[in-house]
């Protein structure tokens, strides 16, 4: 660098220098135009451009794979009485007119059409021969079904099989030319937040692509009898059902089947069958036609705050055995009513929901260790897997023809103030009447309003089988048991409602359950 000798030169060249350093320090304290690096040195354009990049890449890899599907079920004669097929159907007109005998003459050659049903969803293709992965209810009572690929070809199924259960179907049919199948991920390792795309042919909108997150996991909105849903916010509506939901790799992570709504449309709350319980279902279904499935016999129930405290383990801890069906595997591994299930096949149980879906996807014919508390100890017993009835239902254990007792006679009876609580041996004529003859416990006659045991949900009509561990089979038994216990720290008991048995606990102070 060449020095500057005279005065003046010099005096100028240090306030150029000045200057230029002011010059960059106030640049240095502006903020970033968008197109230059934030704090970490990245570009919020560059991230934002590969997002969609990767929102592109997948949308344009899946659409081969993805398809739109109508079907049209059986001819049905419109009810005369009805509103159906005119233009007053579903509005407020329709009661003010419908039995107008000159509307009804009006409209009579309309209603007397011969009427077919017909449906619209979307599925996607898992197999380059010709196989759709669908929702059992896209195609429940169809009697022609077309698939329509994303490049306007459509082909009517030869072939349909549905497991009503998982709302899972598959779709058979023959392309002329080897299809382009999508690849499957594993839903077991999606996280809540995670980026995902559905696309489907909402309101017959072929090719629709929405984008979300996933929004949570092993939800369970009461939709089918196996329930295990992802939860997500991106948009679905009617006619996605079936459709995939696909992560940032292109992978089917879900099978988009409903959704949440107050409107009847999109209101930001999906749910998707995870496509590891899909695929196991869809693969049964592809190779035997119908899915095999193991079971244990139980009535089961999730640990919640209050239950943890009477069994001495954390919240979501294992599945609490409420009834054991006759001649099940369960019973044949002596399971019983009290016991804490903590783990099956060296998996850990958090939830009734969690058990069944390790259940289901038992080896036929396999013995399986099962790790249960049982009285405060851990105890394991050996369960050899069966296949589920056809007959079976999950809600099977919640039905019964059971009626509230009447007039039950002069029983053995015996009230416990304390609790706000009435207790009556069950004796023959109360079991007739509550239609079991075997019914075992002890009748709940009367329930104060507002006591211990009203605010713990019980109510008159309702059988305990068991106070803590203790089975309870007399008025006197109930009081026996009730010496060990305390409301103060809350009394355990086994209820059950016709067939359906539950545990809960009655405590002094309802508050302190929750605690």
């Amino acid at each position: 660098m060449k020095m500057i000798r005279r005065n003046g030169n010099w005096i100028m060249a240090l306030f150029a220098v000045v200057c230029l350093a002011f010059a960059a320090g106030v640049m240095a304290d502006r903020p970033a135009a968008n197109t230059g690096p934030d704090h970490d040195g990245v570009s919020h354009r560059g991230v934002a451009d590969d997002l969609s990049a990767s929102f592109r890449r997948v949308s344009k890899d899946a659409m081969p794979g993805i398809v739109s599907i109508q079907t049209r079920g059986k001819t049905v004669n419109i009810n005369d009485d009805s509103m159906e097929g005119s233009p007053f159907e579903n509005s407020p007109f329709g009661e003010m007119f419908k039995n107008d005998p000159r509307f009804k003459e009006f409209f009579q050659q309309r209603r007397q059409q011969p009427h077919r049903t017909q449906a619209m969803g979307s599925g996607f293709i898992v197999d380059p021969s010709g196989v759709v992965v669908t929702n059992a209810h896209v195609v429940r009572d169809a009697e022609d079904v077309t698939v329509k690929l994303s490049d306007g070809r459509e082909f009517r199924a030869v072939d349909v099989k549905t497991d009503p259960r998982t709302d899972v179907a598959i779709i058979r049919i023959k392309p002329d030319s080897k299809l382009h199948a999508l690849k499957f991920g594993n839903s077991d390792a999606v996280e809540v937040g995670d980026w995902v795309l559905a696309i489907g042919s909402p309101f017959g909108l072929d090719m629709t692509v929405t984008a979300g997150i996933i929004s949570a996991k092993g939800r369970g909105p009461g939709i089918t009898q196996r329930e295990d849903f992802l939860q997500t916010d991106a948009a679905i509506n009617p006619g996605n059902s079936g459709g995939p939901l696909l992560n940032l790799h292109g992978e089917v992570v879900g099978m988009n089947t409903a959704i949440s709504t107050r409107s009847g449309g999109y209101d930001g709350v999906g749910f998707a069958v995870p496509v590891n319980l899909c695929r196991w279902v869809a693969d049964q279904l592809i190779t035997k036609g119908n899915v095999s499935r193991a079971y244990l016999g139980v009535g089961i129930q999730g640990i919640n705050n209050s239950l943890a405290k009477q069994f001495h383990v954390q919240v979501g801890q294992g599945a609490v055995v409420t009834q054991v069906m006759p001649k099940s595997p369960a019973a044949e591994a002596q399971l019983q009513a009290g016991d804490l299930i903590l783990k099956l096949d060296g998996k850990d149980v958090h939830s009734p929901r969690g058990l069944q879906g390790i259940v289901e996807q038992l080896t036929l014919g396999q013995k399986y260790p099962l790790v249960v508390m049982r009285n405060g100890k851990e105890v394991t017993l050996s369960i050899v897997a069966r296949e589920m009835p056809s007959d079976y239902s999950y809600a099977m254990l919640d039905s019964g023809n059971g009626q509230k007792s009447e007039e039950p006679g002069k029983p053995s009876s015996k009230s416990f103030e304390d609790m706000g609580i009435g207790i009556e041996a069950i004796t023959p004529e109360i079991a007739r009447q509550l239609g079991d003859n075997s019914a075992s416990g002890v009748l709940i006659s009367s329930v104060k309003e507002e006591s211990p045991a009203d605010n713990a949900g019980l109510r008159e009509g309702m059988i305990i089988e068991k106070v803590g561990t203790m089975q309870v089979n007399s008025p006197e038994d109930f009081a026996k048991a009730l010496k060990d216990v305390s409301l103060e720290k809350g009394i355990l008991m086994l209820v059950r409602v016709k067939n359906a048995t539950q545990f809960v606990v009655v405590h002094a102070n309802p508050a302190e359950v929750s605690k």
